[in-house]
């Protein structure tokens, strides 16, 4: 019962960490678009910073 038990929690935690995984490969991509979006409207308008960090 005890190893059915270690079995299913272990289970658990590795799902959780593929989905966590997966979302901030997400996230990632989405940051990256918005990078390179800065840098065309950057380009576009001539020059400055457009955000503010």
């Amino acid at each position: 019962m005890g190893i059915i038990l270690a079995v299913l929690l272990l289970a658990i935690i590795l799902g959780g960490a593929g989905f966590a995984l997966h979302a901030l490969w997400i996230i990632a991509g989405i940051v990256l678009v918005v990078w390179l979006l800065g840098f065309a409207v950057r380009t576009a308008e001539g020059g400055g910073r457009w955000y503010r960090w």
